[in-house]
């Protein structure tokens, strides 16, 4: 044990004083977040509608008609534009010319409304609310036929609340460019641990130290634990450097559980760890570092490290993207710092830890068939 432990500590300090990596691990993050999250502030900001517009044709007498024009005073203090219709006007030829979002026809018997494919959204707003309505219209002329003179207290002071209804898992939080890069880009470094990982036995062969390794009174198992710890020990740090630096310097949001946050940072980075050692292993010389450069990429690119991916989407490229490492971790950590779900922490880990349990049983595998490292 306290073999594994001095080698894994020589690991770190050697990864310290290796400044231009050390550097590159965080000033490279750092300069991407700041660019990306304002290069690309304009795809995060919030979409909202700036108001829907309605042509109303009233035939309707009655209750209905009263009860129509409290729905309109209500509905208008949400942003809902009510306008009737004029003679001459074709109310479907308006809203088929998207002159309006809807077009609503009251008579006796009933509503009707008509709609475009080309605004769905406030095409769907408008049937919620009127459905609402419907509703409570259906229950004042039941009321009517009891006692006419209460029906009116059905409608009576309930403004638009009673039409629109919002809730929030967190109220007014929503990922801005800032607070997404900075995360993506700390789970996209987590992920550069396997190049670094993928040096650690042949930096060793190639400066000629295995054969002091070797002759130590360490065994290979403990010289195999210890850089592989050390490499998870130095790699881990600079994440929560990124994270802290993110937070105070651009403000970023890392949620109310940063424990389940840490944790899933750690797994990937312990996959990772194992992915460049058990390639290294199975590769040899150079090419090991480019086939890891190009894995790294390609589940960057893939995980949205770059830019925001859908998640409907479906088919080979679906299949592709579900298997990146990187989009395991954004999609855990979003739903924890996002959604307050913790448990969203959990496949993630045991996806990273069960790929990583596997790489390393292969690397020392191959290790042990070795005469040396």
């Amino acid at each position: 044990m306290n073999n594994t432990l001095s080698i894994a500590l020589k690991e770190i300090k050697h990864d310290f004083r290796d400044t231009r990596t050390l550097l590159f691990m965080l000033a490279f993050p750092i300069v991407l977040m700041l660019i990306l999250g304002l290069a690309l502030s304009n795809v995060f900001a919030s979409n909202t509608i700036d108001g829907i517009n309605v042509l109303v044709k009233d035939s309707s007498s009655g209750l209905l008609s009263k009860s129509f024009q409290g729905f309109e005073q209500g509905a208008g203090t949400s942003g809902i534009q009510f306008a009737a219709l004029q003679a001459g006007q074709d109310g479907s030829a308006e809203v088929a010319q998207q002159h309006y979002d809807a077009y609503v026809v009251l008579t006796d018997s009933g509503i009707r409304m008509y709609s475009s494919d080309n605004s769905p959204v406030e095409s769907n707003i408008i049937q919620g609310m009127l459905s609402a309505f419907t509703d409570k219209y259906n229950a004042a002329q039941a009321v009517a036929g009891v006692d006419p003179q209460q029906a009116g207290l059905i409608f009576a002071g309930n403004g638009a609340a009673d039409y629109i209804k919002e809730s929030s898992v967190v109220a007014d939080r929503q990922p801005g460019s800032t607070d997404y890069y900075a995360l993506t880009m700390t789970v996209m470094i987590g992920m550069y641990a396997a190049m670094s990982a993928g040096g650690l036995i042949r930096s060793e062969i190639l400066q000629g130290t295995d054969v002091r390794l070797m002759a130590s009174p360490a065994r290979k198992s403990e010289i195999f634990a210890g850089k592989v710890l050390g490499s998870i020990v130095i790699n881990m740090l600079c994440l929560l450097v990124l994270m802290v630096f993110s937070k105070l310097a651009f403000g970023a949001y890392w949620g109310s559980h940063p424990g389940y946050v840490i944790a899933v940072l750690l797994s990937e980075v312990i996959m990772a760890v194992s992915l460049g050692l058990a390639i290294s292993y199975l590769l040899k010389g150079t090419a090991s570092r480019g086939v890891l450069i190009l894995l790294v990429q390609l589940a960057s690119f893939f995980g949205g490290a770059y830019f925001p991916l859908n998640d409907s989407g479906s088919g080979a490229m679906a299949l592709v993207v579900s298997l990146s490492p990187i989009r395991w971790a954004n999609h855990a950590l979003t739903e924890i710092i996002y959604g307050g779900n913790p448990a969203a922490a959990w496949p993630a880990i045991g996806l990273n830890l069960v790929l990583a349990a596997a790489l390393l049983v292969t690397s020392a595998a191959f290790m042990s068939r070795r005469e040396g490292l």
